[in-house]
């Protein structure tokens, strides 16, 4: 099933911590609107995608996303808009392209990530299915609600060198939720 863009904007807002993030919105042919608010990443691993922020000093301490909003509304609308789209790995690529960088440092990864999460939630929509059975991949069985536990902080957060920001457990295979949850608290 395919989508038709028509339009696409980005907002700057804050999360729950204050943090300045952006929320997309996204507009399909069909008159439908889509949005998502992108979670603003604490963490600074090597191997992973790069916010756009703006620097400074005077807005937000330098966190502030307008660039990455500016991207959305610039570069990318102007990629995406008319444009239809048969799946969201062709949109992905189509805005990985368009930034040049593998890491997604040119347009931001808080930017190229709100978009694609607003157009995950209009290619479910236009499935006629619930976003987490569109982006079960074909063949696996989803396993929901399965807890996770934080078991180790890492990262650039923690007070050691650990590469890692995060080691979870997360008990598959229990045969409900309440064992689950025992089992995760006694480990």
């Amino acid at each position: 099933m395919s989508i038709d863009i028509t339009f696409v904007h980005a907002v700057e807002i804050l999360d729950s911590r204050g943090r300045p993030t952006l929320s997309v919105t996204l507009h399909t042919g069909d008159g439908a609107t889509h949005r998502a608010g992108v979670p603003s990443g604490a963490s600074t691993g090597s191997g992973e995608a790069v916010e756009l922020r703006d620097g400074g000093t005077i807005r937000y301490g330098g966190k502030g996303t307008r660039a990455a909003v500016g991207n959305v509304n610039g570069p990318i609308r102007n990629l995406l808009a008319g444009r239809s789209f048969t799946d969201l790995a062709a949109l992905d690529q189509a805005i990985i392209e368009l930034g040049g960088t593998p890491n997604k440092s040119g347009l931001g990864a808080n930017a190229t990530v709100g978009v694609s999460m607003a157009a995950a939630r209009a290619f479910a929509a236009a499935a006629g299915v619930p976003l987490w059975r569109y982006l079960t991949p074909s063949g696996v069985t989803p396993l929901l609600p399965v807890p996770h536990f934080n078991v180790v902080n890492g990262g650039a957060h923690a007070p050691n060198r650990l590469d890692f920001q995060e080691y979870m457990l997360a008990p598959l295979g229990a045969p409900d939720f309440a064992e689950a949850v025992r089992a995760g608290a006694e480990v």
